[in-house]
């Protein structure tokens, strides 16, 4: 189980500075106080230097000294001087106690408002739930489609017509999630959280979904937030961004990080020119292991174990920026609401606001299997769920222990009403299912790249850390068999047999698994101390894979396609890009180069061997897919 990091919400009095355990850990002042998040890992710092030549988990793109300002004094002081003030955000901000502080600081400046809640002109319960059932799958404990309706829709109109006339009557703070479309007139502030941090908060009930008076269960509340809650949520702040005249960064709740939008947008304009890295967030899993913990410094040292890092899921990560060493940090979506272009290139038009290519790390080292699963195919996916395209993956083995394997497709002769059979049975009896009688199984191998197009069957076995590079989607995964184990909270996990047996490919067996299924390697160019090496993904896969090996340096050029780059071996690379500073990356360290950026080059500062994956768009992913026109 995991342990609530203990955390509190004084409602107006200043926290103090902790007494308890953890007050060394990177949360600062906030770890000392009473729940309000519900994880065994630390809350970002608001201060951080960044380790020497190690993974840093908390990753900035540098903006310069100045921009960023801290607490809610700072806050007060850009808000006073301005009589019609709008504090919009995201859903998942504690606004009772972001008002609270607020209004403390402003007093003390002399300064006092009439707060107007934008939450009197929602809907109500019912209506909302009304409006929102019909993306959340009905029963299903998992699935939905996503909810194309503007944030607008939650709200009642003359109820928005009437705040806007209080607002417009004296010194007024309109404030809340949404509170922007009762009045397009005044300061406008946008209070962003991270969606790994409203994911903590959900599960210590400290917060609600959308138009919500009262918390859920947590994972129907995740359920609810991407596909009922995320999407408009998302288009409302892209409208926003060009106007915003401040961004807040609010996951500290007693030390918010503050720029203004002119800085803001110039940063996005730099880093969609450049590069960029997400910043990483971590969860354990039922089968979780222990690479990460004993490999990557300054993580929370009580998690039973890490599953998942989180290097680069668009609509789940953060980008931060770094001023004097502070930190803010704004969805990653800011980044392609305003530079879509840039950072997509010639396949702008194709994905839209949506970064295609995802890369995250499963741990099993001194773990257990994944569960046996399968991902739905692309027409599934569009119309069950709604999603422009679905997640084809690929496994890249970044470190193996000895004797570790990696399931993947069916062994030969295996019919799909045998399969079915094996599997309710197993179910049914609570009895385990004889996995390799069904599934192959091959050997791991450092740098081993495995192909998982959707409906293949599949997954990492014990003792593997894969570098998993797929297409982006939220976690369509359909478990067939989970090796009769619970999950963290000792319930079981759900199974999705029917969908996975509507989706799996039965002709993926036998010697055609070997053939087709792993990725031979061959070398494209090589040069004075550097070869580029090219790891073909299957014909169904939208992205590619090459590596580059060198010990000297390496150029290349984007093409029009995004590059997702991750140091899979040696100490670090230096990356050097027109116009900007070179930037270190460290071993197992994820970075994005866009398309915008044209040329680069990647050099080993130490001279000793370093590899780098690079996946990146392949040209016919240009065009929509016909099932969608």
């Amino acid at each position: 189980m995991m342990r609530a990091q203990t955390m509190s919400l004084p409602p107006i009095r200043k926290a103090a500075p902790p007494a308890a355990s953890g007050q060394n850990s990177p949360a600062g002042r906030a770890s000392a106080l009473a729940p309000f998040r519900k994880t065994s890992q630390f809350l970002a710092p608001a201060t951080y230097q960044p380790p020497e030549g190690a993974f840093n988990i908390y990753p900035g793109y540098p903006i310069g000294a100045g921009a960023v300002e801290l607490g809610f004094s700072a806050l007060a002081r850009r808000l006073a001087p301005h009589g019609r003030i709008i504090l919009d955000g995201m859903g998942g901000v504690l606004w009772q106690d972001f008002r609270h502080r607020l209004s403390e600081a402003l007093a003390a400046l002399g300064r006092t408002f009439e707060w107007l809640d934008v939450d009197a002109a929602l809907r109500t319960d019912a209506e909302v739930e009304r409006l929102v059932a019909s993306f959340l799958g009905g029963d299903d404990p998992l699935f939905g489609t996503r909810n194309p309706r503007p944030l607008r829709d939650f709200f009642v109109a003359e109820k928005l017509a009437a705040l806007e006339r209080r607002a417009a009557t004296g010194r007024t703070i309109l404030y809340g999630t949404g509170a922007a479309l009762a009045s397009g007139r005044g300061f406008l502030v946008y209070v962003d959280v991270p969606k790994n941090e409203i994911q903590y908060r959900s599960r210590a009930g400290s917060i609600t979904n959308l138009g919500a008076r009262h918390p859920a269960e947590p994972k129907r509340m995740y359920k609810r937030f991407y596909f009922a809650d995320w999407s408009p949520l998302r288009a409302h702040q892209a409208e926003l961004l060009a106007r915003l005249d401040l961004i807040v960064d609010s996951q500290r709740p007693d030390e918010p990080a503050l720029m203004s939008g002119d800085d803001l947008r110039a940063g996005l304009a730099k880093a969609a020119r450049s590069w960029f890295r997400a910043r990483p967030w971590f969860a354990p899993g039922p089968w979780g292991g222990q690479w990460m913990t004993r490999h990557f410094s300054g993580l929370a040292p009580d998690a039973p174990n890490l599953a998942w890092s989180f290097e680069l899921i668009a609509p789940e990560n953060g980008l931060a920026f770094a001023s004097g060493g502070r930190l803010l940090e704004v969805a990653l979506d800011c980044l392609l609401a305003q530079e879509r272009a840039a950072v997509l290139g010639d396949f702008a038009a194709r994905f839209g606001g949506e970064f295609p290519i995802r890369f995250d790390y499963l741990d099993t080292f001194a773990g257990g299997n994944l569960s046996v699963q399968c991902h739905p195919r692309p027409e599934y996916a569009w119309r069950h769920f709604g999603e422009r395209f679905t997640q084809d993956e690929t496994y890249y083995v970044a470190d193996c222990a000895p004797g570790a394997r990696v399931f993947l497709g069916f062994q030969r002769g295996v019919e799909p009403e045998e399969f079915r059979h094996a599997l309710e049975t197993s179910h049914r009896a609570a009895k385990p299912l004889e996995v390799e009688r069904f599934v192959q199984t091959h050997p791991s191998r450092k740098h081993r790249l495995f192909l998982i197009p959707s409906g293949t069957i599949h997954c990492s076995g014990r003792d593997n850390l894969v570098l998993e590079i797929s297409a982006t989607p939220y976690l369509f995964t359909f478990k067939m068999y989970d090796w009769m184990r619970l999950d963290l909270d000792g319930r079981p996990r759900p199974l999705n047999l029917d969908r996975a047996l509507a989706n799996l490919h039965f002709d993926r067996q036998g010697a055609r698994i070997r053939r087709e299924f792993i990725a031979r390697p061959r070398v494209l160019a090589r040069g004075g101390g550097w070869e580029l090496i090219h790891l073909p993904t299957h014909a169904e896969h939208f992205y590619d894979v090459h590596r580059f090996d060198f010990s000297t340096a390496v150029e290349a050029q984007t093409a029009g396609s995004p590059h997702v780059l991750n140091v899979v071996e040696g100490p670090s690379v230096l990356l050097e890009a027109p116009g900007v500073p070179p930037q270190r990356f460290a071993f197992a360290e994820t970075f994005v180069v866009p398309a915008a950026t044209g040329r680069y080059r990647l050099r080993s500062d130490t001279g000793r061997l370093v590899r780098v994956i690079k996946a990146f768009l392949k040209p016919a992913a240009r065009h929509r897919p016909g099932y969608l026109t």
